[in-house]
């Protein structure tokens, strides 16, 4: 995709809607809010929190010199994960957020966001979102909302104890969804409302599936977020069960298969548990034998820890430097996971696919100092590997508002968006060398190398694509400014050693994901560039790119690539291996312009809390036109334009 003039929101145009008058929006982001933070004199959002943690002490033993034996052949490797995309780690975006994230409507997308999906896009081919949460379930689709906004909420109207809103939407979301996908090439997770079963709200299913279903772009549904807390927070009686979760999924099945309006009836999502029960409670009610055939995916939400006391009071306290250490070790994702290996076994023994819905670094918001860190970015990218081992098939790393410290980009607040743009937080380096790990093809399978005797501060995996190893992803969790720390390892293909012909290649490439610290929080690269500090990110990479090309000696067929502490290389084995994922075209759009020149829309400054245990507030963004073309913007998008630029992309997809 070329470059355009520089504009603050890609206005799509149909064909037939060339001549019409338009108006520019000014978009109002993300409402400021004011959250006590960790630091004594910080008041402000948890988004922007710079509390800084002291990084554990290094630890004592660690080995800095060891080999990695790889077979030349998937045929000899024992325990390969199932095939993975490179979408394996998408996101979960909280229902109540979309229009900050995505734009105000269909015609004005949010120009950060599309260079984020569009960097993941490049490298994975496409992405997966899943727009949802606590929210979902009590959305609403009406008509129209007032000023011609797409969401709307009415604050503290379900009586959850989560305080949240119900949340009024209108059909211009999914055409918004639409306009994204044909731009990024997004896929969309969405969920059935279903906090009240006896007045099912299908909408959402009969208007997506006709604006998302047909180009291939919906995923499919979910039926119910996390039912094993609506007893804890008052959605249901405090003898809701599993049995009774079946009961009301069947109801759904029921309405879902009498719906003309709904033609894809195999693409259900359940059951979406929080960890207060087991899968395997849900398992043995026979839900999955009764209603295969309507099943498209089984699914989980975890966070390993909450600071839900100090966001509701509820559970005890937290103290993030007491608990920083757990985040900082290969041991961490190996236990998030274990309770899920049986119904890994189990979704592959009945043909499901099986994801994580929603997950971070912590519920109610996250951790100030551990969140936002590099230390995070090492976490969630070792806990999404581990989960891509252990066969699951995609994680989804939960986007809230700014009351959230865990966030993967966060728009600016309100009043900010003419001098500051988006703030891209740690974890969504997670994701950008994820999709290069597992790169475009469908066929990446990863295995767990259990390197340097296991070692829980230097993990290792390798990649395997149509029976060749490929790339190698090497962990360094150690955090030592003196250099002490930084490893080598030796890399061997094949060989005697294992009765294989010597396989190393004459040279390797890598790229390094580094940090001075894993307390830092912004000075974090990707192969040398970064997004900048906050309000700094316009969506795309700065800096210049740096790829490290490495002599190896075929003639003892070995390789050494050494790991900074702390750091991640992604070894590439072959220029294949590079070209594919590592080494994408640049497709972005140029974001730079004066906004709020003439009219300013308000937003409620309040703080937005979002998922396992947060809420929203109301929250309403108002038109500034006299006129709202968007109403007209319906029917196939095989045309776009983006104005300003007067340039007809060729190579949206």
């Amino acid at each position: 995709m070329q470059l355009f003039q520089p504009l603050a929101f890609v206005f799509i145009v149909l064909s037939s809607l060339v001549n019409a008058s338009v108006t520019v929006y000014h978009q109002v982001p993300l409402a400021d809010s004011t959250t006590t933070a960790a630091g004594a004199n910080y008041t402000g959002a948890a988004a922007y929190d710079p509390t800084v943690l002291t990084p554990p002490p290094v630890p004592a033993g660690l080995t800095t010199q060891f080999g990695i034996q790889l077979s030349s052949s998937s045929a000899a490797v024992q325990g390969l994960s199932i095939p993975q995309k490179g979408s394996f780690m998408g996101f979960s975006i909280e229902f109540t957020v979309v229009n900050q994230i995505f734009g105000v409507n269909a015609t004005y997308l949010q120009v950060p966001f599309l260079n984020l999906m569009a960097l993941l896009r490049e490298r994975a081919g496409e992405v997966r979102i899943r727009v949802g949460g606590n929210t979902q379930e009590t959305a609403v689709l009406v008509d129209s909302l007032p000023g011609g906004v797409m969401i709307a909420k009415e604050h503290g109207s379900t009586g959850d104890v989560t305080d949240t809103p119900t949340l009024l939407y209108t059909a211009e979301v999914f055409y918004t969804m639409a306009n994204i996908s044909a731009l990024v090439n997004a896929k969309w997770f969405l969920g059935i409302p279903f906090n009240d079963t006896n007045n099912l709200r299908l909408g959402i299913a009969e208007v997506s599936e006709a604006v998302l279903g047909s180009s291939g772009y919906l995923l499919g549904f979910q039926v119910g977020n996390e039912p094993d807390l609506y007893a804890a927070h008052s959605n249901r009686p405090s003898t809701y069960s599993p049995s009774d979760y079946f009961g009301e999924f069947g109801v759904v099945v029921a309405a879902v298969n009498n719906d003309d309006n709904i033609p894809v009836k195999n693409n259900l999502i359940a059951p979406s548990l929080s960890g207060t029960w087991s899968p395997e409670s849900v398992w043995n009610t026979g839900l999955v034998g009764s209603y295969t055939s309507s099943l498209g995916w089984l699914a989980v939400e975890h966070y390993p820890t909450n600071n839900c006391f100090a966001e509701y009071g509820i559970g005890s306290p937290v103290i993030p430097q007491d608990v920083f250490q757990n985040f900082l070790n290969h041991t961490s994702g190996i236990n998030i996971v274990a309770p899920y290996l049986n119904s890994t076994n189990f979704a592959q023994a009945n043909g499901k696919p099986f994801i994580m819905m929603e997950t971070n670094t912590a519920s109610c918001g996250g951790l100030p100092g551990i969140s936002d860190t590099f230390g995070a970015t090492l976490w969630a990218l070792d806990y999404g590997l581990q989960m891509a081992y252990s066969n699951f098939s995609g994680s989804m790393l939960h986007v809230g508002g700014q009351g959230t410290y865990y966030n993967p980009f966060t728009p600016p607040p309100t009043n900010q968006s003419s001098y500051h743009q988006w703030t891209v937080g740690a974890v969504f380096y997670s994701a950008i060398v994820a999709a290069e790990a597992f790169g475009p093809s469908g066929n990446a399978q990863i295995i767990d190398l259990q390197a340097n005797n296991i070692s829980m501060f230097t993990p290792a995996y390798a990649i395997y694509e149509n029976g060749a190893p490929v790339r190698l992803v090497l962990f360094n969790y150690v955090s030592d400014p003196t250099g002490a720390s930084d490893y080598t390892t030796t890399i061997s293909i094949g060989g005697s050693a294992i009765g294989q012909d010597n396989a190393t290649p004459a040279q390797i490439q890598v790229k390094y994901l580094a940090a001075p610290s894993v307390s830092e929080k912004y000075n974090i690269t990707w192969a040398g560039q970064n997004f900048g500090a906050t309000f700094q990110s316009d969506g795309r990479l700065k800096g210049s790119e740096s790829v490290q090309t490495i002599d190896c000696d075929q003639s003892s067929n070995t390789c050494q690539v050494t790991v900074p502490a702390p750091g991640v290389a992604l070894v590439f084995l072959s220029s294949d291996a590079y070209g594919e994922s590592g080494n994408p075209p640049t497709q972005t759009f140029p974001t730079t312009m004066v906004t709020k020149t003439v009219n300013t829309a308000t937003v409620d400054p309040s703080v937005l809390a979002t998922s396992n245990g947060m809420s929203g507030a109301t929250w309403e963004l108002g038109s500034t036109s006299k006129e709202n073309t968007a109403a007209g913007l319906r029917g196939s998008l095989s045309l776009v334009f983006v104005v300003g630029a007067a340039v007809l992309s060729t190579r949206l997809l």
